[in-house]
């Protein structure tokens, strides 16, 4: 099988012929049809060292494609059936960015009919980052904003918040409103008032700013677990460390395939180009969608 690999003090990750990991009890081996890029896997191919990670590492969370093979004990899937999920494991010598993948059953989900399985990858990591995110905020309803309202986890913190009943606004780029309205936001103010919103999902990473918004007493959620966020005013931070979730997933691409939550492509590259996909992910705004690797 072919991985795309990145070793320490080399700053450009590399294709390479290994050999695949083998298949335990419990897990699926998957043929990889797309799998999708994060500023995680452009840092740690970057800097081995600022992430705690050994010397050689695979790289690539999300993905979608075809079961090829199941461990023993394994009921829920079988060889061609279309299934995406998340490769939780950061210190794996190969991961998503791969020919194939070997993920424990309970991080795949079927992909429904009418869903692309480029378009199951494209959802995947953005949409689990966007519910976990929800749910730390608990049974509480009220007032909602959301920062990168028109990107990937922004665009579905919207969709999912206001499903869940929050009254949600969005903070985006000029430009970019008419995609967080699509998603359901009620409004995307330029310049929130201090102090209004119940919660805020950071998803831009705004940090500081994103917090002024908070009412006192009110939550903040972001998504640098590494990065513990100063609070003011009684606020509660947390942050969401995005786990693979089956069953959750399986819920999340039937909205996509529905067409009630966003699924947006930027681009897609083969898995020989990764490089430069990288390179070209990390210069455009989140707004555009996932950029997609196809090996």
């Amino acid at each position: 099988m072919y991985a795309l690999i990145s070793r320490s003090g080399d700053p450009t990750p590399r294709v390479e012929r290994i050999d695949p990991p083998l298949l335990s009890p419990g897990e699926v081996r998957v043929t990889v049809a797309a799998a999708g890029f994060t500023l995680y896997d452009a840092v740690a191919a970057a800097d081995h060292g600022l992430l705690g990670l050994p010397d050689v590492v695979g790289l690539g969370f999300d993905f979608a494609g075809t079961v090829i093979e199941t461990g023993d004990d394994v009921k829920e899937f079988a060889a061609g059936d279309r299934v995406a999920g998340l490769h939780g494991g950061v210190t794996s010598k190969s991961r998503a960015h791969a020919s194939e993948v070997v993920v424990p059953v309970d991080a795949l989900a079927a992909v429904p009919e009418g869903l692309a399985l480029e378009g199951a990858a494209a959802v995947t990591l953005s949409a689990l980052a966007a519910r976990q995110a929800l749910d730390l905020l608990g049974d509480e309803r009220g007032s909602l904003l959301v920062t990168g309202g028109a990107g990937g986890v922004g665009g579905w913190a919207v969709s999912l918040g206001t499903r869940d009943g929050w009254t949600v606004d969005a903070l985006v780029r000029p430009g970019t409103e008419h995609l967080a309205l699509a998603a359901g936001a009620v409004a995307t103010p330029a310049d929130p008032p201090p102090g209004s919103y119940d919660a805020v999902i950071d998803a831009a990473d705004l940090q500081g700013t994103a917090l002024a918004a908070v009412r006192d007493g009110g939550r903040y959620i972001g998504f640098k677990p590494g990065r513990p966020l100063e609070t003011e005013r009684g606020i509660i931070a947390t942050a969401v460390l995005t786990k693979p979730d089956g069953q959750s997933l399986a819920g999340l691409l039937a909205l996509a395939a529905d067409g009630l939550a966003p699924v947006r492509i930027a681009a897609t590259r083969p898995l020989s180009e990764a490089a430069g996909l990288y390179t070209a992910a990390l210069a455009a705004p989140g707004s555009d969608g996932r950029w997609l690797l196809l090996p």
